[in-house]
């Protein structure tokens, strides 16, 4: 067969969904596991308020349901500090998929609780899920998202989370009306039904690219990569540069050999600061102060009973919408600047707050609800997607996984410490609570003026030249960089004209990528589209200065072109790859796994209603059902 007609197999198969359409179906799809989060914030603000619930339960103490609202935080934080280890390991896709399976099991055992410290042990659970889900999908996201619409992308995974908490807050809502105990186990279901669709899809989306280059499942890579930006066209430039460049980062990563954590925070200490305090700040300014406890914030503004929960339902709306302007703004005016004018907004809006309930006027009712929509808009739209875009997008490739886990660890320590002590502090306090966060809404303006550099625009590869700490090894492929058409049309436009700046900037930066980091010894006519042969010279020139051993010419591990298309064609027409490969996949695991439930489900009944004690041995039987699930399982 001719190379030409192998081309044609290899790019009319499998073409149904490739480029933009891929890349936003991928990205509304995976918002699902962020959506999750926003259900669980949201599906116990209304329930604390039900009569129903609270009767169920003996009306617990206020310590009691502090605790039941952040036993969720602390199973997320302890599945966070993991997530990055088992990411790294197993793929992002994968991770993805026992996120969605913990958090399924966890939301049906709260459905059928049967009492409160059940309850709590189930939202332990749903937190493991959460705390995986809320840490690989933002960097799965960053990784498959070209430059120019990175932050659109990262801000339209948050809107899938806010709609999570909306959809939780009017299911509480239309489920008051009910008499029975369903008023409060159907909103809690609901999440495990949207998990077990984000599970089923996980055997659909693509692996990140970025993940697979890494772990030098090159064919994959080229494929992803190809299907991401240039219409599943293998052979496109555009998708063989952007493969090049990722893959010559993996290998100057490689060539370091240091991607531990006292490495992380010894070299990369901005870095690490700016994740976890731009997640730890998003949580003490106070948003789930509203989010856990809108009814109850708005029962002490004089809204009772069903009445609380509908002011939530109308604030979960406006909080949606507020999502809404960042999908234009984050890549046009930068994340700085949205960073700070939420900042300022939201410490006015709770000040304001605290105002009102101090003096409680007859005004106070309905303006504590105007205060609180707004400081909910001013977070959706800054401090709402910013921090959870923020830590995969400056983190370098070799350890984004490790900074990633530890921002959301903060994200998840600081968020069970506000669910911990907000109801108590509501007693105690009361309107002085709200002092506090709004303390720390002006803190943050300062932490973000001072320290956060501009990163719109910025391809990941070149964002060490951003923070100032690049790679002592050298880079061609960065000292020119050239946009591809579609980002170079989005920097010719004058809203765009921060990130052109900045990838400017960085271009520019990387001309000084060093061998020896007193001498300058950069090409300025090397490109992008470089040879491997080249690349090769200049890891010889780095191993006589760093004595590092480079293996021969002919290994695969350190080269930075694409496979050839033999290997390509080879890996687009496995099994493997096909989407009825993938739901065969899982339908077998689904198949092995109630086979077995059921098998020991009959035999423990067997157990406990057959007795033999004339019988001193247990024989045992072949089931030839045993044999089919084996199979199923070795498919799998």
């Amino acid at each position: 067969m001719s190379d030409h007609s192998e081309y044609q197999q290899l790019t009319l198969k499998e073409s149904y969904l490739v480029g933009a359409p891929l890349l936003y179906f991928t990205t509304c799809f995976v918002s699902t596991g962020v959506l999750l989060f926003g259900f669980e914030q949201g599906v116990m603000s209304g329930l604390l308020t039900n009569e129903l619930f609270k009767n169920y339960f003996d009306n617990p103490s206020s310590a009691a349901i502090g605790t039941m609202v952040a036993i969720l935080e602390i199973g997320a934080l302890i599945s966070s500090l993991l997530s990055g280890k088992i990411s790294d390991k197993i793929g992002r896709r994968r991770t993805i998929r026992y996120g969605a399976l913990i958090f399924a099991i966890g939301g049906a055992l709260q459905a059928l609780t049967p009492s409160f410290i059940l309850l709590t042990i189930a939202r332990f659970i749903s937190g493991l899920g959460v705390g995986l889900l809320t840490t690989v999908v933002p960097m799965y996201q960053t990784e498959i998202s070209p430059p120019h619409s990175r932050g659109r992308l990262g801000c339209v995974e948050f809107t899938g989370n806010i709609s999570g908490y909306a959809i939780s807050v009017w299911a509480d809502y239309f489920c008051s009306f009910l008499d029975s105990n369903m008023a409060w186990r159907i909103p809690l279901s609901i999440q495990s039904l949207i998990a077990i669709a984000l599970w089923f899809g996980s055997y659909v989306i693509v692996e990140s690219p970025r993940w697979l280059l890494n772990h030098d499942h090159d064919a994959e890579g080229i494929v992803v990569i190809a299907d991401l930006t240039a219409g599943g066209n293998v052979q496109d430039e555009r998708a063989r540069s952007e493969y090049r460049e990722i893959k010559e980062t993996v290998l100057l990563h490689r060539l370091e050999g240091e991607s531990s954590y006292r490495y992380m925070f010894k070299r990369y200490k901005k870095r690490v600061f700016i994740a976890m305090s731009a997640q730890a700040l998003a949580q003490l300014n106070g948003i789930n102060v509203i989010s856990y406890y809108a009814p109850l914030v708005f029962e002490q503004a004089g809204w009772k009973g069903r009445d609380a929960i509908l002011m939530t339902g109308f604030n979960s709306l406006i909080y949606v919408a507020s999502t809404l302007p960042p999908w234009i703004l984050v890549d046009k005016w930068g994340r700085r600047p949205i960073l700070l004018s939420g900042a300022i907004i939201m410490g006015i809006a709770l000040t304001a707050v605290s105002y009102s309930l101090y003096v409680n006027t007859e005004k106070t009712r309905h303006l504590v609800v105007i205060l609180v929509f707004i400081f909910n808009a001013g977070f959706g739209y800054s401090w709402g997607p910013l921090p959870w875009l923020l830590p995969s997008e400056i983190s370098p490739l070799s350890i984004r996984a490790k900074i990633a886990s530890l921002a959301t660890a903060s994200n998840w320590a600081f968020n069970w410490l506000v669910g911990e002590m907000t109801p108590i502090l509501q007693e105690l306090i009361t309107w002085r609570l709200y002092l506090i966060h709004s303390t720390s809404c002006f803190i943050s303006f300062f932490v973000v003026y001072s320290f956060y550099p501009e990163t719109a625009g910025v391809t990941l590869e070149d964002m060490d030249s951003v923070f100032d700490d690049r790679s002592s090894t050298f880079s061609f492929h960065g000292s020119t960089y050239q946009p591809i058409d579609s980002e170079s049309q989005s920097f010719n436009n004058d809203d765009s004209q921060s990130g052109l700046n900045n990838l400017s900037n960085a271009a520019l930066q990387r001309q000084k990528a060093l061998i020896n980091p007193t001498v300058d010894v950069t090409n300025p006519l090397l490109t992008r589209q470089k040879s491997e042969t080249s690349f090769r010279t200049q890891l010889q020139g780095f191993q006589q200065q760093q004595q590092v051993p480079i293996p021969n010419s002919q290994s695969s591990q350190y080269s930075v072109e694409p496979p050839g298309i033999e290997e390509i064609v080879k890996y687009k027409n496995s099994d493997q790859h096909s989407l009825s490969s993938s739901i065969r996949r899982s339908s077998a695991t689904v198949s092995s796994f109630m086979g077995k439930a059921g098998k020991a489900f009959k035999k423990k009944k067997k157990n406990n209603t057959i007795e033999n004690p004339n019988n001193d041995v247990n024989e045992s039987v072949f089931d030839p059902s045993d044999q089919e699930s084996l199979a199923s399982n070795e498919q799998v």
